[in-house]
């Protein structure tokens, strides 16, 4: 049986963090500053990213553009955001510079209607992300069709994340739905984190669990799990993962703009990347899982004239 490793627990110590300034507190944003970090040569310019850590796609972009935008001598502060809705809004509204791994195509399509017009979207590094329903591989069912009238081997439940997130959304809007399982399952929410634990224990236990995940993710591969079938296209098509912006962030960061733009990675550097911030590497030392990466792919990312 192939065990999952550790880490998994790992975002939950940077949620302690989201306490938040009285000012941010509305839009769910966390006052940060231990994240800040400042390039080697300061410019007295900032760049502000944010994102939800729990989500380990934009935690391990988020520190990769962090790395190269000190190199060109920015300073770089992090801003953990507790749900998408509030990311975007943050976004649109300039608290926050560049949102380092969105996905405004099919998951965030209805935050990217509400907020869309005071963002700018930077680039997609990555073109094949999809959600899926998945299940353990030695789990009897291959497809989401198959869920209905076998909910006894599943206690009923559909094991989710965030009650906010996209994926939550196309699950309970339009799989459920669409393959008749309301009535039959209940949909939990969450945290990413807490999902990963049940995962966890229902497969070092080798018992029967249905969970919402995505590709691409990390726990895909350190778990001993398998996408379900879906044949009536409920969970939605592949879409990008993008660089998103505030508007004029271009015009105040042309070249760091530039840069991020450039940036496109294929499977195999993706998954290096986010095994190596959130696995090998861990909390607290997300800084050298990204040196190990650069130096693992040299040729991988646009040059930058360093600060």
């Amino acid at each position: 049986m192939h065990t999952a490793r550790t880490p998994i627990s790992r975002p939950l110590t940077r949620r302690s963090a989201l306490v938040g300034s009285a000012g941010l507190m509305g839009l769910g944003l966390a006052a940060c500053s231990d994240n800040a970090s400042t390039g080697g040569a300061d410019t007295g310019e900032t760049i502000t990213l944010g994102y939800v850590p729990s989500w380990t796609d934009g935690l391990s972009t988020a520190y990769l553009l962090d790395n190269r935008l000190q190199a060109m001598g920015y300073d770089v502060k992090h801003q953990e955001i507790s749900e998408p809705a509030a990311l975007y809004a943050a976004l649109a509204k300039g608290d926050i510079d560049v949102y380092p791994s969105a996905w405004p195509e099919v998951t965030h399509k209805e935050y990217m209607a509400e907020y869309g017009e005071d963002i700018d979207d930077l680039a997609t590094y990555y073109g094949s992300a999809v959600l899926t329903i998945a299940v353990p591989d030695y789990t009897d069912i291959t497809s989401i069709a198959d869920l209905k009238g076998n909910a006894d081997m599943f206690g009923g439940k559909i094991i989710g994340i965030e009650p906010g997130a996209g994926l939550t959304g196309v699950t309970q809007d339009s799989m459920m739905p669409t393959y008749e399982l309301e009535g039959e399952y209940e949909l939990v929410t969450s945290s990413t984190t807490a999902m990963l634990s049940e995962l966890k224990k229902a497969t070092e236990a080798e018992t029967d669990i249905v969970v919402t995940l995505w590709r691409p993710f990390w726990a895909n591969s350190a778990f001993p799990v398998r996408d379900l079938e879906d044949p009536e296209g409920a969970m939605g098509d592949k879409e990008g993962l993008h660089f998103l912006a505030r508007t004029g962030f271009g015009d105040d960061f042309a070249d760091a703009a530039e840069f991020i733009g450039g940036i496109t990675l294929d499977d195999k550097q993706y998954n290096s990347l986010e095994d190596l911030v959130v696995n090998e590497f861990g909390d607290g030392k997300e800084a050298e899982a990204i040196d190990k990466w650069l130096e693992e792919n040299p040729d991988v990312l646009p040059e930058v004239e360093e600060g």
